[in-house]
């Protein structure tokens, strides 16, 4: 495991590096900075802020992604003036700073308070400081160091903010040897600190005080921010910006996740899946391997169901490059496109960040492809793909959702405990097969499963739409019988539950609930199957079903890991989910392909390790909003490894002039049947192009007043393409008819 983690610090260190990128791109482009051109007209559906972006430096010109939400990094003195510069171009305004690490020396070293905090750095066995680089560590938050974050906070709260995200409360695995911690421990728990790897209940027990520790931390932030809105009237917001839980158990990272939404003023997340994530390796078929697209898709859906039916906000993060800077543009583009398709394969969200770091997409250089010793800036094409999606994101609130894929409602349970047992002495399996080897069998044949929160089972028709659940205490358990209760409810009205666990995880040992406190199960799965009325176990495994109510269950005695390390193990499980989906009343469906309709648009994916069978073709009137150039096509073949983001021709209605699509902002002053203004602004030095329905050809197209004459207009299908360099202000585009 040692290689694994120092990939990991890599991969963090890699994150604090993206941070100075951007401070040092504030720098070098102090010029375009100076040139102080104007706000941007307001737009009035700015207030739904439905794509924002992070950044840490001042406004430029490589950061202008006229996104409704510019997300400020850092609460250092400077943040004022920083705010102030995108401010004054016409963005919303949020504060984002970490949680776990940042330029916190005056804490470390007492010139907050007087007291050192030095023995608060995370620290591993052997005495060594967690760092992200430096003297910057990752805290084991004491009491004081939630104050401290408040003064910071404050001083983005005086400059006007509406909204503070606190990001990535993480405490690694191999952390907990601090003296910190181990005062931490003996007021947690009333006993001696005991080393974390030193037994399976040792480890448990520390992963669980790491995860009070960060959710006290944030509380004492979202409490500061409640009494600023009280006593002034205002209504700043309080997110977290956050892995998924499935990465963060992956990476062997503790951190509140579920929890954090029934903190008092936490009003959601920032969903943080790119591709640095999603191409963490997992197998399937006994194949370990990069799966970027289907990793995001599990990933987004995990945190999509942090919030679901909760009344709270989900961003969902996009990254058109990553940390890691020894990728080519190619390598970025593949990768971005499948994270950014599985993002939209999500309909219940329509709120996302289109980037972190604007200013390492659009000002950074990368190896160049197959000379890798030669760096290059953002090809021109990339950078009009990006915009154009970038602004289609801002009409993803469509009504209209169709889905063609395989069966859907079903979901695999997952609980924050996964993050509790991936360390020594007896870590769970390294490629998070115990979740991956139920849920890739299923999506692989094109079925849009979902990670359900087994902590949020407890929440009001939190099960609605689910018909058919899978289920291990392999890796993971329930951190309250309270769950269990909702879950017998669910599968006696109906749902069918597929349980998939051989009661040897050694974590079924730790202290806990179903243990302790007159309770004698030697699994949490005993219980459960006691308040579903299953006496007799052995009723439901090898195959067979046990009714409960108007639902069954059935127990598959496998472990979840060894059915993803086996070539064969997904036809074992899909065996058993075929069955349970017949008394789900669930019509069985295989695809290689996943489909979605939302509104105009059309959301696809052609899947590799799927089923055998022709590619779906699909036939009409499409735009591929990821081909720059914005073509006409009326056929779309999705093979294997396909993404595809379609504007659908046929469901653009009216007969007035209108964008379709377009690689800049571009807002409608006025329009006619004889004429379309529109203002538009887009990342300096970035080829644009706009894509228009019109009925007729122009007459006339003057930008800023001068003619645009790089045109194209078709009269059968009624489009035209309009091209031009962007620019940084705001100009006025009219098109005469």
């Amino acid at each position: 495991m040692l290689a694994f983690d120092q990939y990991l610090e890599h991969s963090i260190i890699m994150r604090l590096a993206k941070i100075w990128f951007s401070m040092l791109c504030s720098c070098s482009l102090t010029i375009w900075a100076a040139e102080n051109p104007p706000a941007f007209p307001p737009d009035p559906d700015q207030v739904l802020e439905r794509t924002c972006f992070q950044t840490a430096s001042p406004w430029s010109s490589a950061g202008n992604l006229r996104s409704d939400v510019a997300i400020v990094y850092g609460i250092d003195p400077g943040l004022p003036q920083r705010i102030k510069t995108w401010r004054d171009r016409g963005y919303r305004i949020h504060l984002m700073t970490g949680v776990s690490w940042g330029e916190y020396q005056d804490y470390l070293y007492g010139r907050f308070d007087g007291i050192n905090h030095e023995d608060e750095a995370q620290t591993e066995r052997n005495g060594k400081k967690i760092s992200h680089g430096g003297d910057v560590y990752y805290m084991c938050p004491g009491t004081n160091f939630g104050k401290f974050l408040c003064v910071g906070v404050q001083r983005a709260l005086d400059a006007g903010v509406e909204a503070v995200h606190l990001e990535e409360p993480e405490f690694w695995v191999r952390g907990g040897y601090s003296e910190g911690f181990k005062r931490e421990w003996r007021a947690f728990y009333g006993e001696d600190w005991q080393a974390p790897h030193s037994s399976v209940d040792a480890q448990w027990r520390a992963s669980k005080l790491k995860y009070f520790l960060y959710r006290r931390a944030l509380q004492q932030v979202f409490d500061h921010i409640q009494a600023y809105n009280q006593r002034t009237g205002r209504k700043v917001r309080c997110y977290v910006p956050t892995h998924s839980l499935l990465n963060y158990a992956h990476w062997r990272i503790v951190s509140p996740e579920s929890s954090l939404a029934r903190l008092n003023g936490c009003d959601g997340y920032i969903a943080q899946v790119w591709t640095g994530t999603a191409r963490t390796p997992n197998r399937f078929r006994g194949e370990l391997r990069e799966r970027t697209f289907e990793t995001a898709f599990l990933e987004y859906g995990a945190m999509q169901n942090l919030v679901r039916s909760t009344g709270r906000r989900v961003w969902y993060l996009n990254d058109p490059v990553e940390d890691n800077p020894d990728h080519d543009w190619e390598d970025y583009r593949v990768n971005w496109e499948s994270t950014l398709i599985a993002s939209l394969f999500q309909p219940e969200v329509r709120h996302y960040e289109v980037a972190p770091w604007p200013e390492r997409v659009f000002g950074g250089t990368y190896p160049r492809k197959g000379k890798p010793s030669e760096r290059e800036p953002i090809p021109p094409a990339y950078a009009t793909e990006l915009q154009t999606v970038m602004n289609a994101l801002n009409d993803m609130n469509q009504s209209r959702v169709e889905w063609d894929c395989g069966t859907t409602g079903l979901g695999v349970l997952v609980s924050d405990s996964l993050m509790f047992q991936r360390g020594d002495p007896t870590p769970s399996d390294p490629h998070l097969s115990h979740v991956y080897g139920l849920a890739l069998p299923l999506l692989k044949r094109g079925m849009p499963v979902t990670p359900v929160q087994l902590e949020n089972l407890t929440v009001a028709n939190y099960l609605d739409g689910f018909r058919l659940l899978l289920l291990s205490y392999h890796g993971q358990k329930p951190l309250s019988p309270e769950v269990h209760k909702p879950l017998v409810q669910w599968v006696k009205r109906g749902g069918v539950l597929v349980v998939v666990d051989d009661d040897t995880d050694p974590y079924n040992r730790v202290r806990e609930w179903w243990n302790s406190d007159g309770q004698h199960y030697a699994t949490p799965r005993e219980h459960l199957f006691e308040q579903l009325g299953i006496a007799d176990s052995n009723a439901v495994s090898e195959g067979g079903f046990a009714k409960a109510g108007k639902g069954s269950v059935v127990w598959l005695r496998e472990s979840p890991a060894k059915l993803a390390a086996s070539a064969s193990g997904d036809e074992s499980l899909l065996q058993v989910v075929k069955q349970a989906a017949s008394r789900a009343k669930l019509k069985w469906r295989e695809t290689n392909h996943l489909l979605l309709r939302r509104g105009p648009y059309l959301i696809a994916a052609g899947l590799d390790e799927s089923v055998s069978g022709e590619s779906k073709e699909l036939h009409g009137r499409f735009v591929n909003l990821f081909d720059p150039q914005l073509r006409f096509t009326e056929t779309v073949n999705l093979t294997p490894g396909s993404r595809c983001f379609l504007l659908d021709l046929k469901a653009v209605c009216g007969d007035k002039p209108r964008v379709l699509a377009s690689a800049c902002k571009a807002l409608p002053k006025s329009k006619s049947g004889n004429s379309l203004v529109l203002t538009v602004e887009g990342v300096g030095g970035t080829p644009a192009i706009i894509l228009l329905h019109a009925s007729k050809p122009p007459s006339s197209i003057t930008l800023a007043g001068q003619v645009v004459k790089d045109f194209e207009y078709s009269a059968t299908e009624k489009l035209l393409w309009l091209r031009f360099p962007n620019e940084t202000s705001p100009r006025e585009l009219k098109v005469q008819f």
